[in-house]
């Protein structure tokens, strides 16, 4: 551990409070509750329980806030984040640890979540200054078209915690460079890294009530986020099942919705593709966070000619996989986040294994206990499956065979999801015909990591609406105003 948690207190970067209207303050009534480290389930810290009263408060600090911040200029707001991405870049093995910490994935892979987070604020502090609008052709000899673009105001944003920094950096910062305020609800498990963003935006001089971060009672603080007229936008990442709750709730409010939700993401494997390239991204894209990852794939359809050497491969570098606390050097893959989520895969093993399904290596809880399992391969996998049809979210590679493209293609399509697809081939043909026939809202062609601040980030179907990141990304935080001007 580079730092301790005492340190981390001490430093600030740990805040145990809500930060509401640019004070850190607690649960009305003193609730908290006790945050644990999955890897040692130890705790590190206690953060308030609050409920609808205190995120009403939080919404109203951000509604005054938004008539001052919606009219700064576009340099001033990206000023703001420019300078809270340097904070994150300037800290990295500091909050790397603090994730860790909360989370437990891998040092390296939290290191790598924080610059991918500082990278998507310092892109949308760029995007800030490229919110345009049109002057459209006029039909009236007297008048002219305008189309300007302006903040919908107050912000919900509710983020998980399997990236719980990153994510939010998807939603907090497109927020601020559009000119919206926000009141964040992080997730229960990983409170801290949301708390983060209270921290940045007071260093980097943000004005008290454009951020506003709230823990404790996601029923609640939900309820009130898509209760309130006064917000205007909900941003939410997580399962499809809350994210149709809360699309419900929203509705009388008649609020802009952006709902990234879950996935069930698979993988084509075709005779013709780079082994040797499909494996190692295989390893890439499917245990990444152990497997805790909406855009990880879930399925691998393996065509018949290559499917055992394939299986064959792929099983031999899970082997060497080293899984451990994320402190521990080498490490590449830590816990899973509690026990229901190990509880979760163990059910997708033992129904597969019950079906027919054949383990190939893994297929337990790990020897460390607690919330670690066994990097997995499941071979002779079929559609009736729980895996086939459900987002398992742990680190378990489930092998499907096909023969023709066609039936690949189906197969991948087998599903309400569509957030996440991948496929590997070096026929180019193949490659468009694949990729406009599968349904889905990003796909990765010889590729298993796809995620960058460049490209939109988004699904279809059921998994959900929206798209954050890329120029794109900010659209979701701006309403279209015409102006029609006469008397010419």
């Amino acid at each position: 551990m580079t730092m301790s948690i005492e340190q981390l207190k001490a430093d600030g970067w740990m805040k145990e409070a809500n930060y509401i209207a640019g004070e850190w303050v607690g649960a009305d009534d003193g609730r908290t509750y006790a945050v644990e480290n999955p890897a040692t389930e130890i705790w590190i810290g206690d953060v308030p329980w609050v409920g609808a009263a205190e995120t009403r408060r939080a919404i109203d600090a951000a509604q005054s806030a938004f008539v001052s911040w919606s009219q700064t200029t576009a340099a001033e707001r990206a000023a703001r984040l420019h300078q809270m991405a340097q904070i994150v870049y300037d800290n990295l093995d500091t909050f790397a640890t603090m994730l860790t910490l909360e989370q437990g994935k891998p040092l390296a892979e939290a290191r790598a979540e924080m610059k991918l987070g500082a990278d998507y604020i310092q892109w949308f502090a760029e995007e800030a200054r490229r919110i345009n609008g049109e002057i459209v052709p006029s039909p009236w000899k007297d008048r002219q078209i305008l189309v300007t673009r302006e903040p919908v105001g107050v912000v919900g944003a509710i983020s998980p915690w399997n990236f719980p920094f990153s994510m939010l950096s998807r939603k907090v910062a497109p927020a601020l460079a559009a000119g919206c305020t926000i009141v964040i609800k992080p997730s229960e498990f990983t409170p801290f890294c949301g708390l983060l963003y209270g921290i940045l935006a007071e260093e980097a001089g943000v004005p008290a009530g454009v951020v506003n971060v709230v823990t404790g009672d996601g029923a609640a603080v939900g309820g009130e986020l898509t209760s309130n007229a006064k917000v205007r936008k909900i941003t939410f990442t997580g399962s499809t099942r809350v994210g149709k709750l809360l699309y419900r709730q929203s509705a009388d409010t008649m609020k802009k919705l952006s709902m990234e939700l879950g996935g069930n993401a698979p993988t084509i494997v075709f005779d013709d593709a780079d082994l040797d390239l499909a494996v190692e991204q295989a390893i890439a894209g499917k245990f990444r966070n152990s497997g805790q990852t909406c855009v990880c794939t879930n399925r691998f359809y393996v065509q018949d000619g290559i499917y055992d050497e394939f299986a064959r491969r792929l099983t031999e570098r899970v082997k060497q996989m080293k899984v451990g606390n994320g402190f521990e050097a080498g490490v590449e893959q830590g816990p899973l986040i509690n026990h229901a989520a190990v509880k979760k895969v163990e059910a997708h093993v033992e129904d597969a294994k019950a079906r027919g399904g054949r383990i190939l290596t893994g297929g337990q809880r790990h020897a460390l206990g607690a919330t670690f399992f066994e990097p997995t391969v499941i071979a002779d996998v079929t559609p009736d499956m729980l895996i086939a049809h459900e987002e398992t979210f742990g680190p378990v590679a489930a092998l499907f065979r096909f023969r023709h493209e066609q039936e690949g293609i189906d197969a991948a399509n087998a599903t309400e999801f569509g957030l996440a697809a991948y496929f590997f081939t070096r026929d180019l043909a193949r490659t468009f015909r694949v990729a406009r026939a599968i349904e889905s809202g990003m796909i990765g062609i010889n590729a298993g990591v796809i995620t960058t601040p460049e490209a939109p980030f988004g699904g279809v179907k059921d998994s959900g609406i929206g798209r954050e990141g890329s120029s794109h990304g900010i659209e979701d935080y701006l309403h279209i105003k015409y102006l029609s001007l006469g008397g010419l």
